[in-house]
């Protein structure tokens, strides 16, 4: 559904189009159609769950691409998408999905499995909170990546607060069933340290996240540390392997190098 357009069911609107990424979808999908189309096409097998950035596109686009190209070249194999990120705005304990049934983008709206969240709901394990969804920037800049990517899919986007890295665990536990769902993680790496420094922070965290140790990822190494975590708790769980894409940071995108955002794409097969 085009943006502005009337909607029968109750949907969650952009936050950050126009800052973050482009507003018109003519802009946006040019955008994000060069980023895939920049990245060699990937041999490897379809990832059970990526790792992506956040930041603008401008500065992590590129970052973010090469993790995505490889769900491009997947095909339509996943019809669920369960989505995470870290709260920037709103501090809370737990887990939280929104009352929303879609999520709109530019590009459309990606309806929510609101059946699929309702047990989690009733067992609390899972809160229904919109003030952490409605302004939340993690979790939207990941959607036009996965529509163009993915195709038509269904959402469950949850935004993390304070929690333990078993705690999150245990929600992906019962959200990733089966082969068709993918989790996704969202999370830049470290922040405002100058170029060089920041190229030896975000290295040590990739060996961290690529041995699955989530005891190695501090706040200093990943902004989605707590999500993240999560989602390494559950890989060593399942016998996954964690491998690193791309590793940049905005001194190498769209920055200056004096104080930098690093980012990175990961996969887990």
């Amino acid at each position: 559904m085009e943006l502005g357009k009337y909607s029968p069911v109750r949907v969650r609107p952009v936050a950050v189009a126009g800052m973050f990424y482009p507003l018109a979808p003519e802009l946006l999908r040019a955008q994000v159609e060069g980023f895939l189309a920049n990245v060699e096409e990937p041999k490897s097998a379809p990832p059970k769950a990526i790792v992506a950035p956040h930041a603008g596109y401008i500065y992590s686009g590129p970052i973010a691409a090469s993790v995505y190209r490889r769900l491009q070249v997947a095909g339509s194999g996943y019809r669920r998408v369960v989505l995470l990120g870290p709260s920037h705005r709103l501090p809370f304990r737990g887990l939280a999905c929104g009352s929303w049934e879609a999520f709109q983008t530019p590009l459309g709206e990606v309806a929510v499995d609101r059946g699929a969240l309702q047990p989690l709901l009733a067992s609390g394990l899972l809160r229904e909170l919109d003030e952490a969804h409605r302004w939340e920037h993690s979790l939207e800049v990941q959607l036009p990546f996965l529509q163009l990517a993915l195709g038509p899919f269904q959402l469950l986007p949850l935004v993390v607060g304070e929690a333990t890295a078993e705690e999150v665990g245990r929600v992906l536990e019962l959200l990733w069933t089966d082969p068709e769902t993918l989790v996704v993680v969202s999370s830049d790496l470290s922040h405002y340290h100058p170029y060089a420094e920041a190229c030896q922070l975000d290295a040590a965290t990739s060996k961290a996240i690529e041995a699955l140790d989530y005891h190695r990822i501090d706040w200093e190494g990943a902004c989605g540390r707590v999500p993240l975590s999560g989602l390494l708790w559950s890989a060593r769980r399942r016998g996954l392997q964690a491998h690193t894409v791309d590793l940049r940071n905005s001194g190498d995108t769209a920055g200056d190098r004096s104080q930098v955002v690093g980012y990175g794409g990961y996969v887990l097969e």
